[in-house]
């Protein structure tokens, strides 16, 4: 075997570990299980400020440190003691890891542009600029996720806080 293809070779085979690599720290590495008890799903009544606590069952969720905006959680619950949450106004369901199966937020989009699913606010500014939200299914299936609130959008692009918003953390 000739030295050019040693070097063919090895250069196809790093570049094989660098993709693999890559693959498994953007799908994989930064995610955790997360159990209903520590995610504590709650939801804020119309006209509340405080969250109450909510009830799940079957519950899968996955969170990572890394990103704010990284969790994501399937569960069922009883739509009716979500009634009186206050509703959310442009909820956006992102994309999860294609591993974690029970979330389609391609799907989930669908069944709030037609009606089919309320969205409703689960905590707000938690952490600063980012609100929890919870899509809820009439049977009772229910998916949550964190987006970037107004609050977020303008202070993280290097504005002041728009009215109505808490003030920045030093930090931002």
């Amino acid at each position: 075997m000739s030295w050019g293809r040693v070097l063919a070779a090895g250069i196809v085979l790093v570049g094989l570990v660098a993709g693999v690599a890559m693959w498994w720290l953007q799908t994989r590495a930064y995610y955790f299980d997360l159990d209903a008890e520590r995610a504590a799903l709650t939801v804020v009544p119309r006209g509340a400020e405080a969250a109450r606590p909510v009830p799940v069952t079957d519950f899968e969720g996955i969170d990572s440190e890394s990103s704010p905006i990284r969790f994501r959680a399937c569960f069922r619950l009883d739509p009716v003691v979500v009634n009186d949450a206050e509703p959310i106004a442009d909820p956006t369901p992102l994309t999860a890891p294609g591993w974690f199966d029970c979330y389609d937020a391609e799907a989930i989009g669908a069944a709030l542009e037609a009606g089919e699913a309320t969205a409703i606010l689960s905590r707000r500014n938690d952490p600063y600029g980012i609100d929890r939200v919870i899509a809820v299914l009439p049977d009772g299936r229910a998916f949550a996720w964190r987006q970037i609130n107004e609050c977020g959008d303008a202070v993280f692009d290097g504005q002041p806080a728009p009215e109505g918003c808490p003030p920045a953390p030093e930090d931002q």
